[in-house]
């Protein structure tokens, strides 16, 4: 029988409402949550360097862009250790699911449909 908590709600997928977390999301998906938004809005300078490095690099890149590496270790492990940050991303990763939960509808598939009300008009 499966807890009335991940099974409830107006969709079957949850309560909308239960802001509890389980260990799968403490330990993995908000994580991965962190990964990419610090990647993408925190650490980008880090990373396009990093990349630049790379793409011009070829064989020898693990020797010649170990500066550009460190700088974006560095960069992402600040981040992941910063709690501001983390609540900020498990705050956010529970808006997601609560809306998941309300809706049923996938946040990717939320994004696509609001790319295409947006293009069309």
């Amino acid at each position: 029988m499966l807890n009335p908590k991940l099974g409830g709600g107006p969709h079957g997928v949850g309560d909308p409402e239960d802001k509890t977390l389980r260990k799968v999301e403490m330990e993995v998906m908000i994580p991965k949550k962190m990964r990419d938004i610090a990647r993408v809005e925190k650490c980008s300078q880090e990373v396009e360097q990093f990349t630049e490095c790379c793409k011009n690099s070829n064989v020898l890149m693990v020797i010649k862009c170990r500066e550009q590496n460190n700088n974006l270790k560095k960069c992402l492990t600040e981040w992941y250790n910063n709690e501001e940050f983390k609540e900020y991303c498990k705050n956010l990763y529970l808006e997601e699911r609560t809306e998941f939960r309300r809706t049923g509808i996938p946040l990717k598939k939320r994004l696509e449909q609001s790319s295409r009300v947006g293009s069309s008009m």
